[in-house]
């Protein structure tokens, strides 16, 4: 359950320059943007390096670039420099506190941080608004937030704006059929796992650890051993290392 969010980081420019900027002769504004567009360029590339000078020269020219700001908390939180990710990511919340994508990164940060009460707050800012473009995102995150907390009725809720989204998200499927388990709601649990089931079935997604695990336990809620028996079989060859396989076997003993 603590295992990150599904894609950690939004897409904060809707384009990316193809091509290097020019930043010649242009104003203020104009030239940090092109380098906070490089450094996004970078950082989808995997040159962090680069990505963090191109976000640190688009913050000198421009002190109030939030846009920078998120990016060099997102490089930061790659290096594992949690102290500087967390101290960039306030600063760009400060500047511009209603950007859903800014809050929904942030709030991804404190989650890989196991600090699920402060994360829950920052996902449920992202969700407000009606015209961010992975709003379905944020209520899938927000609501594998909520689990962590065991509030269940909060997650449920989540799940289901972000399925109402979007109607074929496996991992919000998966994750409503859990915590409708969780809540003794099997009857409906079943219902949105079977769909999940129906997206395996056209090969739209594949099965995972923990979708396995949570068909295992549903096939034995159905008295379907036989299914149950080969989810687990599919689980032991695929994952065998995971934690949803030693939750099984500790099961089956």
């Amino acid at each position: 359950m603590k295992s990150c969010l599904v894609v950690l980081f939004s897409v904060l420019l809707a384009a990316c320059a193809g091509n290097t900027p020019q930043i010649n002769n242009t104003s203020r504004d104009s030239a940090s943007e092109a380098y906070t567009q490089l450094g996004i360029q970078y950082l989808r590339d995997g040159d962090n390096a680069n990505a963090k000078q191109a976000f640190h020269r688009a913050s000198q020219i421009d002190p109030d670039a939030e846009l920078a700001y998120n990016g060099l908390a997102m490089v930061f939180q790659l290096e594992d420099e949690s102290t500087l990710a967390e101290d960039y990511f306030k600063k760009a919340v400060a500047i511009t506190p209603d950007n859903a994508a800014i809050r929904n990164n942030y709030g991804a940060f404190l989650f890989s941080q196991n600090r699920f009460e402060e994360a829950c707050k920052e996902l449920a800012v992202a969700t407000q608004d009606p015209f961010y473009n992975q709003r379905a995102q944020a209520f899938e995150n927000l609501g594998r937030c909520y689990q962590n907390l065991q509030r269940y009725p909060a997650a449920e809720h989540a799940f289901k704006r972000s399925l109402n989204l979007n109607p074929n998200r496996p991992v919000a499927l998966v994750e409503l059929a859990d915590t409708l388990l969780a809540e003794k709601q099997t009857d409906e649990a079943i219902v949105y796992f079977d769909r999940f089931g129906e997206l395996v079935d056209n090969r739209q997604v594949e099965h995972y650890a923990r979708s396995l695990w949570l068909g295992i336990r549903i096939s034995r809620i159905k008295n379907n051993s036989i299914t149950a028996a080969t989810y687990g079989l599919i689980l032991k060859n695929l994952f065998p290392d995971s934690q949803e396989y030693r939750e099984y076997k500790e099961s089956s003993r």
